[in-house]
């Protein structure tokens, strides 16, 4: 394994997938009582990015999509949820009996999102499996700590800074959104 190119993989990843950026989502998800379980979140994050590692291209050429048009619907979506974040609003209806957000929309598509699958497919070009698989598990310790503690920000934050947060990263949320849509249409 290389360390600069484990480095790298993990620097790559983390900002893509951005869940300091999420912290928002995630508070706000809590506030309307959705509970989100931090460990099966992160390992169903863990099993789509590996997974995406290993059989995306064949799964999205069975299907006949390519990559530019499954950026594109995560483009979508989360502009969708930036949407929601500065608007106060939700676009996005849930099941009313469904009170869990661990797979959608926290797994999928906020943390392990087109944007975060694409990203893998590309970095096989460059880097080996073992320093994507590493990169990956790296992100995976972070993400776990975030949603672990994601209810002692909101406390540290407060109601004022959760809700500058909010609508700062739902800004920072569509401006990816419309930077995923471009690059991809």
């Amino acid at each position: 394994m290389d360390i600069k190119a484990l480095i790298s993989v993990t620097l790559i990843l983390f900002s893509v997938i951005d869940i300091l950026g999420n912290i928002p989502i995630i508070i706000d998800l809590r506030e309307r009582g959705i509970k989100i379980n931090s460990g099966k979140a992160t390992i169903a994050s863990a099993m789509l990015m590996i997974t995406f590692l290993f059989v995306g291209e064949y799964i999205l050429k069975f299907f006949n999509v390519d990559i530019n048009s499954f950026a594109l619907a995560g483009a979508i979506v989360i502009f969708l949820l930036g949407l929601e974040m500065i608007m106060g609003i939700h676009l996005i209806k849930s099941n009313t009996e469904v009170q869990s957000a661990t797979v959608f929309p926290i797994a999928f598509p906020l943390i392990a999102g087109a944007g975060t699958l694409t990203t893998i497919l590309t970095l096989k070009a460059e880097y080996t499996i073992t320093d994507i698989i590493g990169g990956i598990i790296i992100n995976l310790v972070i993400i776990y700590i975030v949603l672990k503690t994601s209810t002692r920000i909101q406390r540290f934050l407060g109601t004022n800074g959760t809700e500058i947060l909010r609508k700062v990263f739902g800004i920072i949320l569509l401006a990816i959104a419309i930077k995923l849509f471009r690059a991809n249409i």
